[in-house]
């Protein structure tokens, strides 16, 4: 297994609902919560089939990481067309908005975007950019 060296970070309004989100609807579990001694979440580490995201509840000082609220995009590589339409199929149940509805993408991807209910986007697809591509 190849070492992650992209990992994506950011803030979240209420953390713990966001997390709990995550992990009902998309199926990543949790790897590691620090909570922050006030309720909410210093830092959190989700896991979804070998890559990490982190991200930690929005803070009262002035922190950079707050400007991401409901500002992340990012893309997962699922392993099969049958695992993008149940992930799809848990988004819909879960009320979900779907941007971007399940399409056959000209570059062969097999995808849909759903947002979260904090407004981030999350992009389930069978393309795989670290995948060698025929010529």
């Amino acid at each position: 297994m190849t070492h992650q060296t992209i990992i994506p970070a950011f803030r979240a309004n209420d953390a713990q609902a966001l997390i709990d989100w995550l992990r009902d609807t998309f199926g990543f579990t949790e790897r590691m919560i620090v909570p922050d001694g006030n309720g909410g979440i210093a830092h959190a580490e989700l896991e979804w089939r070998g890559s990490l995201v982190m991200l930690g509840s929005a803070r009262d000082q002035v922190d950079s990481l707050n400007e991401t609220i409901g500002k992340a995009s990012i893309s997962l590589t699922a392993e099969s067309n049958e695992q993008v339409d149940e992930l799809y199929r848990r988004a819909q149940d879960a009320g979900a908005t779907i941007p971007v509805p399940m399409e056959d993408t000209d570059y062969g991807s097999h995808a849909f975007m759903a947002r979260d209910p904090e407004g981030n986007f999350w992009h389930f697809g069978t393309y795989d950019p670290l995948e060698p591509q025929a010529e």
